[in-house]
């Protein structure tokens, strides 16, 4: 089981050229697996069998763990199984037949539209001292919003990925998916100055040609920028505390309430299904609803 546990590995790196923090999501859970098969008595993955699969499923129920997470988890093994019949390993795929739970779809929590500006505002009024790190926040923070890209995406960014004529960012997304992605002036704005001001004030030899670069000069890492997101959102008085994904959820959710179409925000946000897009259209009706209630005299 080691053996083939370690094959798959390298099927998931080098095959499907998933990230890091995707394939130790992956490893975890088909582990996991195993180390339930083992126990029920299996020495090799020729004998998984669908109640194999089940009871682990159970056992995962048990420890209390999110119809979200088991149904990822139930994915993960599925796709596992898959590949063991493809690749010979296995004379079946037991995975076929295993359901998932079905998982529950809540609201993702997005700023309004007053809320994005005050935000938006706060760091700019940051900025004004000129400092680099203010100049930069206020650069992060308006690109976040202006294009909903992740904050991995967001950190990977290279000087040269940015078309500031044509105000265009090219984003290498999952599974190194490349898609190019709009913004508008505000934030071309705040990048012009970065690159112009800030960013030559603190890079250092070593930084390469990172975009964003953290305050030892060098390329800026994810955890520098969910702490700026917190930190600003809580100088916004009543706004949610929300980290960059919140405000990915808040662009998607302010491009549809402006009018644009779903398959739109779904190329912008770089989803490859449209189903993991209609969750805003959910939001959008809630807040219609809200409204209509409020404002109608019949509601």
């Amino acid at each position: 089981m080691a053996q083939v546990l370690a094959a798959y590995e390298r099927h998931l790196v080098s095959e499907r050229d998933l990230t890091p923090h995707t394939v130790r999501a992956y490893l975890g859970d088909i582990e996991s697996m195993l180390r339930q098969a083992a126990l029920l008595g299996h020495t090799d993955v020729t004998t998984l069998d669908v109640r194999t699969l089940r009871s682990w499923l159970a056992t995962q129920q048990t420890l209390g763990k999110a119809r979200t997470t088991m149904a990822r988890r139930a994915t993960a093994v599925r796709v596992f199984t898959a590949w063991l019949q493809r690749t010979d390993r296995s004379p079946t795929d037991a995975g076929a037949l295993l359901g998932s739970p079905k998982a529950h779809r809540t609201l993702p929590p997005a700023l309004r539209v007053d809320e994005a500006r005050s935000l938006l505002d706060a760091a700019a009024e940051h900025a004004d001292d000129g400092s680099p790190l203010g100049v930069r926040d206020a650069a992060v923070l308006e690109l976040l919003y202006a294009t909903g890209i992740r904050v991995g995406e967001l950190c990977g960014l290279d000087v040269d990925d940015v078309d500031r004529e044509r105000r265009v960012v090219r984003v290498l997304g999952k599974g190194r998916k490349e898609r190019t992605v709009p913004y508008g002036v505000p934030a071309g704005r705040a990048l012009e100055r970065w690159v112009a001001t800030g960013r030559p004030a603190i890079t250092v030899p070593g930084a390469g040609a990172a975009l964003f670069l953290g305050a030892r000069g060098r390329r800026i890492d994810q955890r520098a920028v969910r702490t700026l997101v917190h930190r600003r959102l809580a100088e916004v008085p009543g706004a949610p505390d929300l980290g960059p994904h919140g405000l990915r959820h808040t662009a998607a959710t302010h491009l549809l309430e402006g009018g644009a179409d779903l398959r739109t925000v779904q190329e912008l946000l770089g989803h490859a299904s449209l189903a993991t897009t209609q969750i805003y259209t959910h939001v959008t009706t809630d807040r219609l609803r809200r409204a209509y209630r409020q404002a109608h005299p019949r509601a």
